[in-house]
């Protein structure tokens, strides 16, 4: 089954994307908001601290950086290696990347916004998600925004080129 990751701040047509990527056969891992997101929808989700065998901690600033997590993404599908080793650790792969990072700009220019909270605007996990993604591209589809995801969904429908990948 192909399993997706989804982990976005801004949920606009995340809905309609999942239930697509679900009638496709995607299995649908998420992080905690979206996950509550999609579950409050009646979609089936993997939470991510499954996938990891982890809890989310230090108020959900470590969630996603995890083998179990960068492995799938990372593994390429033509090494024979790769695919051994993702089989003995118990890692299955991840087919789409689906991540939109915190509203730092946003954040940072609203004047009631004190530093601290700045601070935790300042995204991790996401923009690792997306590098890790886009290294992998030939077996990993990233996308990053919202306007993007009718055309994954097409795309999806018959087999994505490497042009639709690379870009």
């Amino acid at each position: 089954m192909p399993r997706a990751l989804l982990s976005v701040s801004d949920k606009t047509g995340i809905l309609k994307l999942a239930h697509g990527l679900a009638i496709r056969g995607f299995e649908l891992v998420a992080t905690g908001g979206t996950a509550r997101t999609l579950t409050a929808d009646g979609l089936a989700v993997t939470s991510v601290s499954d996938v990891t065998r982890f809890p989310e901690m230090l108020d959900g600033r470590v969630k996603t950086l995890h083998p179990a997590l960068h492995g799938g993404i990372l593994g390429r599908r033509d090494r024979p290696d790769h695919v051994a080793a993702l089989r003995e650790h118990g890692i299955a792969p991840v087919d789409v990347v689906v991540v939109n990072l915190y509203p730092f700009a946003d954040a940072a220019a609203n004047s009631d916004t004190t530093f601290d909270a700045l601070i935790e605007e300042i995204d991790i996990g996401g923009p690792s998600l997306v590098r890790a993604a886009a290294k992998n591209f030939r077996d990993v589809l990233v996308i990053v925004d919202p306007q993007d995801y009718e055309p994954l969904l097409d795309a999806l429908d018959a087999t994505p080129s490497l042009a639709f990948r690379f870009d």
